[in-house]
């Protein structure tokens, strides 16, 4: 059983046959799938073995990081560049980097904003993190609806190949695909299947239909109820998860981009500085409104944030 799921659930209740207890009532959302049909296969097939028992390996002796604030110099960055300061980096070593390709983070004017990716054609199931989380713990949701971001095929690969559009805490094993481990949830190109610490194969959503280049994948989270959901082409495909990342300030949440061959992909990645979104609303949901704000009122992006060492210096038990 997954490291979120334990917390909330007994065993029986993850396999969806019905709670154990009932949470006190002032008690977070609860993490639930929708009542989609689960995949038999998946990781199991696709991925080899001694990948996900390395990854599961990782897991128990890499503890989930917790949330914190942002340095001075991303601060500084969001100020000068607002969307256009969150960007993509490969796995660190800590995190066992795979990936085989190209990061162009920024581009070239009219594409400033915009992160371009190109995979190698035999690229390894391979996991990239944002440079700064899309959900950050210590900072303040209120009056913020939620988060998103969108995603622009250029190049598919051929099936078994796949773009998994998704987020994760870190840190996470870079050699798995966002969904298959510990907090973090992915929609997967060749299958439209979503994960959400599913090593197990996925489940259906929204249908099964074929992602061709110059689609559009994005993907949300909405504060209030814990809940992720993808769109296609500026179209919902509805809630796939609630009660996740909950409560909020326990955790920073990173967007995550997987590839895997055989075959090259190519994709542009939007965090809202690139152009306006396909699905309207989040233009609303940019991610520089969200992170700025500390909880509890304590400054903005237009004020004097204190650094990460004046902060917990001042307050000690956020150290």
């Amino acid at each position: 059983m997954s490291w979120l799921k334990a917390a909330f659930h007994s065993s029986s209740h993850s396999k969806g046959k019905g709670r154990a207890h009932s949470p006190p009532s002032d008690a977070p959302p609860e993490w639930e799938p929708c009542a989609e049909e689960v995949r038999p296969l998946g990781v199991h097939s696709d991925a080899p073995e001694q990948d996900y028992r390395a990854a599961e390996t990782f897991c128990r002796t890499h503890p989930p990081q917790p949330s914190r604030l942002l340095s001075s110099e991303s601060i500084e960055r969001i100020r000068a560049l607002g969307c256009g300061a969150w960007g993509l980096e490969v796995p660190t070593a800590a995190e066992g980097p795979r990936f085989r390709g190209r990061i162009d983070n920024g581009g070239e004017k009219p594409r400033s904003g915009v992160v371009r990716v190109t995979s190698d054609y035999r690229c390894p199931d391979s996991c990239i993190f944002s440079t700064l989380p899309i959900l950050a713990g210590l900072y303040d949701t209120r009056g913020k609806e939620g988060v998103y971001y969108e995603v622009k095929m250029i190049r598919v690969p051929p099936q078994p190949g796949s773009i998994a559009v998704g987020v994760a805490c870190r840190p996470y094993p870079g050699w798995r695909m966002p969904g298959w481990n510990r907090l973090s949830a992915g929609f997967h190109t060749d299958d439209c299947s979503k994960f959400f610490e599913d090593p197990d194969g996925g489940r259906q959503y929204a249908g099964e239909f074929a992602i061709n280049a110059g689609d559009v994948i994005g993907m949300g989270y909405r504060f209030a109820a814990g809940e992720i959901f993808w769109t296609h082409n500026g179209r919902s495909l509805g809630t796939a998860f609630t009660g996740v990342f909950m409560p909020c300030e326990q955790y920073d949440v990173y967007a995550a981009i997987g590839i895997t061959g055989p075959g090259e992909a190519e994709l542009e990645v939007n965090f809202g500085a690139g152009w306006d979104f396909e699905w309207k609303e989040g233009n609303d949901w940019k991610v520089q409104g969200h992170v700025g704000m500390l909880s509890g009122g304590l400054g903005g992006v237009d004020d004097d944030l204190p650094s990460y060492s004046t902060y917990s210096r001042d307050r000690p038990v956020l150290a």
